[in-house]
């Protein structure tokens, strides 16, 4: 086609997208997300049906809390009777990265007034970050206000599939086996990401040991909070110390993708 038939191939489809209505233009941008949310959050309903929620506070925690993680270990936290506090603390230090997600997505939001970056980042969660992100990035015309309401149309995806989730787990007795193996799934995925070099894995060894050593210690699910803040420091202060001494340490080396990355095929190019 050649590359000036490329660009106006771009142009015609940039066009034919602003003849949408708006509400099909953000449908369209949040499409992969909201398809995805379907099967996790009928799941999720269903986990936080049978740890004591009923469809009202299920759309009550849907709503304010918004994060699929944050849910899934409320609803777990719950089963084992764990003590409020510690399910307060687990969900601050596993939502605390919002604040660096936040942070880099502040420099388009410059002129905004506080009330509306307030519900911003009450609405954002790592899936349409991940969308915001890309459209700021690589889309000029892109809005806040439509970076807001893609949130929201991923919020009502997400917010139905758990009211349809806890209307079928009050409604047929499910085997909640397989919820719970899902559960363990999304953890081991979570972890998995950021394994991004030989010091990390260890930390994250360390911190299954220390977890182990401190539920046994405390008796409560409050080790699982001590042992984050133990690895969490111990992590920060081993990494500083190798970067200071020895920043080209082996330890601190990134891994390679296997699935490929566009650094890795540049240096395959430059080969």
């Amino acid at each position: 086609m050649g590359l000036d038939g490329g660009i106006l191939l771009e142009k015609a489809i940039a066009k034919s997208r602003e003849k949408l209505p708006y509400w099909r233009r953000i449908l369209d941008a949040s499409l992969p997300v909201d398809l995805s949310y379907i099967p996790i959050g009928l799941a999720c309903g269903i986990l936080l049906n049978a740890s004591g929620f009923n469809v009202w506070t299920t759309l009550m925690v849907s709503i304010m809390v918004f994060s699929g993680g944050a849910q899934f270990l409320i609803a777990s936290l719950l089963a084992t009777n764990a003590p409020m506090l510690s399910v307060i603390l687990m969900m601050f230090f596993l939502e605390l990265r919002y604040a660096l997600l936040g942070s880099s997505l502040s420099k388009y939001l410059h002129g905004e007034s506080l009330g509306f970056t307030a519900l911003f980042a009450a609405s954002m969660n790592d899936e349409n970050y991940a969308l915001n992100y890309l459209k700021f990035s690589t889309d000029k015309k892109f809005t806040p206000r439509e970076a807001l309401h893609v949130e929201h149309m991923t919020l009502v995806f997400w917010t139905i599939s758990n009211i349809i989730g806890s209307l079928i787990g009050s409604a047929i007795n499910i085997d909640l086996t397989i919820v719970h193996f899902a559960l363990t799934a999304l953890f081991l995925y979570m972890i998995v990401v950021q394994l991004k070099n030989g010091l990390i894995i260890v930390i994250c060894i360390l911190s299954g040991f220390l977890a182990a050593f401190f539920m046994v210690l405390t008796k409560s699910t409050l080790g699982l909070v001590l042992s984050t803040l133990a690895a969490s420091f111990i992590g920060f202060l081993v990494e500083a110390t190798i970067r200071k001494y020895k920043p080209k340490s082996g330890w601190l080396r990134p891994m390679k993708n296997p699935a490929g990355s566009p650094e890795d095929a540049e240096e395959d190019a430059d080969d």
